[in-house]
């Protein structure tokens, strides 16, 4: 069961396009999701922190990626880290998470996976990337996706890297 979020740490959620849950229901999975990788990864933040979490569609998330990684197409998730770490320690502004809701909905069908299992773990994979995670080689990508196998353990989601192969990537 993941942890309290840091003091004063805050998840604001914004629903642009798609068919997304309701805000609530969103707020609640970010939420745990969060706290678990707070938790188990050991990641640390300023008092006051704040995230926020686009939730929009596939047309929206391929403009953002053409503009800020001239790639011209959807993907699952982005990441846009925010203030400077000091040191270890991140924050106040950790960053954007934006999420691609056709495409999120299509991989969780696809890999025969709950939509929510689904949707946490790229909540976890877009938080990780805010703290200079990545997964541009495989060293990297197996300290990822070791983190991300930890803290969706401790939610009770099953290893969504067991049957696929390592997944080093341009992002």
């Amino acid at each position: 069961m993941p942890g309290p979020l840091p003091d004063g740490f805050v998840i604001d959620v914004s629903i642009e396009a798609g068919d997304w849950p309701e805000e609530s229901e969103l707020s609640a999975l970010a939420e745990r999701a969060i706290s678990a990788a707070f938790s188990e990864a050991g990641l640390q933040v300023l008092d006051d922190t704040e995230v926020s979490l686009l939730f929009t569609d596939d047309a929206g998330i391929r403009k953002l990626n053409g503009q800020w990684r001239d790639k011209d197409k959807s993907t699952n998730v982005l990441s846009f880290p925010g203030s400077d770490p000091d040191g270890e320690v991140y924050g106040p502004l950790l960053g954007d998470i934006v999420f691609a809701y056709e495409t999120v909905a299509g991989e969780a069908v696809e890999l025969g996976i709950e939509f929510s299992d689904h949707l946490s773990h790229l909540t976890v994979h877009g938080l990780l990337h805010l703290f200079d995670y990545d997964h541009q080689d495989n060293e990297e990508a197996e300290l990822m996706e070791s983190l991300e196998r930890s803290v969706l353990a401790s939610l009770g989601i099953d290893d969504p890297y067991a049957d696929r192969p390592l997944v080093a990537d341009g992002g």
